[in-house]
């Protein structure tokens, strides 16, 4: 994570916030006299939010580890043919 002035990030606000838009790389802005913050897009902070909720959830978190548990070992459901094809759109 980059980390600038607050003016430096004041007087280059437009290309900064196209930078972590675009980039989707958060950007941190240190003050001389206050807290530090971070500038991160919406699209990026509501990922975050997804991930934080998932790594909370206990039993998603099982059903996730059991699922990767008997993928591991070739021993889930799989689908025949047809099933295959009709979710392919074949």
């Amino acid at each position: 994570m980059d980390t600038i002035s607050v003016n430096r990030f004041r007087d280059n606000l437009k290309n900064f916030v196209e930078q972590v838009v675009s980039q989707h790389l958060p950007l941190k802005v240190t003050r001389r006299s206050g807290a530090d913050f971070v500038v991160i897009s919406a699209e990026d902070w509501e990922r975050e939010q997804e991930t934080l909720y998932v790594l909370q959830n206990t039993s998603l978190m099982k059903q996730i580890s059991d699922s990767a548990q008997t993928h591991s070992k070739r021993s889930g459901y799989s689908p025949t043919n047809e099933e295959t094809n009709e979710i392919l759109g074949l």
